[in-house]
């Protein structure tokens, strides 16, 4: 391609994004003060469409699958592509329950008075215009429409370009449920070309846009931290523990930690890295590795660990701050909560970690001292 015919391309994508932007901001001030019956209204239709239009979703996401699959994604990437019946239902019933979730717009937080008579009070109110960037998974255009909507705020959706078709056509759906609770389809924009250009532009259009929120690997967040002139919310990796307290029950460990690691390995919450207190390891570690060996997890541990159960393999000093996104988990036996707190607090990403006990000051104490966000 030709410098002109280069420089011709990007004016038309910073054209096409701005001219979303000025849709987005023109849209913000209806979504912002409109009822919550209507906001309802629009989740509960567009759930709706989702169920009428799944062997469309369906047949859209086979053609995303069928690029990733050429492009050689590995197993977790197309984990988190593939959509089937029972995941669009799990979307549209998502929507059902947002929609039942109380109207955060207008809430009073606070109250109080100030000696001069002045009343002042803590409102919430939306943001205005959210731009989401993301990677790979279809559902996110569900969930981050819906949530933007649901407070009040227009959703500017720039999905990944393995999930173009799938996107689309949920969308589509969002938009359907806005028409028929009389609110603009402009509540919820996408950005239609997958060109890497067109969130440079997004990032850049702090008139129009109010914060973003890049949810995807390092490399996009990486550039949003460096090219945003927009506020940003966002998290890098999923390195996630589960701490198994010498007052846990055993048997809500076992099935606890098989969720956890097991029910979707490639997503960023899934349990990465097991700690058990040294107190219950040799009758409890051999259950729990009963249970993930059985379902074909591999099993990474410290020298304890192997001493404990030889179907565990020795780690090295990388397993404690790798995220696998894989039928792969790390085990690290600690003394007490002191050594489990500061061993999460070094390795952990600060996503989410858990804590399994039946002692309520215990859980306190890791939740009050464990820096994650979840």
């Amino acid at each position: 391609m030709s410098n002109l015919a280069m420089q011709e391309t990007d004016s038309s994508i910073d054209q096409l994004v701005t001219d979303i932007g000025k849709r987005a901001k023109a849209a913000a001030g209806i979504i912002a003060t409109a009822s919550t019956n209507d906001k309802n209204n629009a989740l509960l239709a567009a759930s709706d469409a989702l169920i009428a239009a799944t062997n469309a979703i369906i047949s859209a996401n086979n053609l995303d699958m069928a690029a990733a699959k050429a492009k050689g994604l590995d197993d977790a990437m197309l984990d988190r592509l593939a959509l089937d019946e029972k995941r669009i239902h799990a979307m549209a019933q998502g929507l059902r329950e947002i929609a039942e979730l109380d109207d955060p717009v207008g809430q009073i937080t606070e109250s109080w008075d100030r000696p001069s008579g002045l009343n002042i009070r803590r409102m919430r109110v939306p943001l205005g215009v959210i731009g989401i960037i993301y990677e790979s998974r279809p559902n996110v255009t569900a969930d981050a429409g819906a949530l933007c909507l649901k407070s009040g705020n227009v959703a500017i959706l720039r999905g990944g370009s393995e999930s173009t078709h799938s996107s689309k056509a949920i969308a589509d759906c969002l938009h359907q449920g806005l028409e028929a609770a009389g609110l603009p389809k402009d509540a919820i924009l996408q950005i239609p070309t997958q060109d890497r250009a067109a969130v440079g532009k997004m990032l850049t259009l702090n008139q129009y846009i109010d914060i973003i929120v890049p949810r995807g690997g390092k490399g996009l967040c990486k550039r949003v931290q460096d090219e945003s002139r927009i506020p940003t919310l966002q998290h890098l990796d999923g390195n996630c523990h589960t701490y198994v307290h010498e007052n846990a029950n055993i048997d809500m460990a076992v099935s606890v930690i098989h969720n956890a690691k097991l029910r979707r390995t490639g997503i960023c919450g899934a349990t990465e890295s097991l700690i058990i207190d040294q107190e219950i390891a040799s009758h409890a570690l051999p259950k729990i590795v009963d249970d993930l060996v059985a379902n074909g997890c591999e099993i990474r541990g410290d020298d304890q660990a192997v001493t404990i159960d030889s179907r565990i393999h020795a780690a090295s000093d990388d397993d404690w701050g790798t995220e696998y996104l894989d039928n792969i988990i790390s085990v690290k036996i600690v003394k007490n909560i002191d050594q489990a707190i500061d061993f999460v607090n070094k390795y952990s990403s600060g996503h989410t970690d858990a804590i399994i006990t039946d002692s309520d000051q215990a859980a306190q104490r890791y939740l009050r001292c464990v820096d994650s966000a979840i």
